[in-house]
């Protein structure tokens, strides 16, 4: 049970120390995640429709 306690008292500890984002700063994360995953979503897209195309070829 001490280990337990001890566990969560490390873990209220350790949240204290996290810097969480601001407004502005969580805004540009948010939107730089978004793009990424939609240039990496078209990205591979592409990749798989290119080697469909290929396939199809021979």
């Amino acid at each position: 049970m001490k280990a337990i306690k001890k566990f969560f008292k490390g873990v209220k500890k350790e949240s204290k120390t996290v810097r969480w984002p601001d407004g502005k700063g969580l805004v540009k994360y948010s939107c730089i995640t978004i793009i990424m995953l939609v240039f990496f979503g078209l990205f591979f897209y592409g990749l798989d429709a290119l080697f469909a195309f290929l396939g199809r070829l021979f």
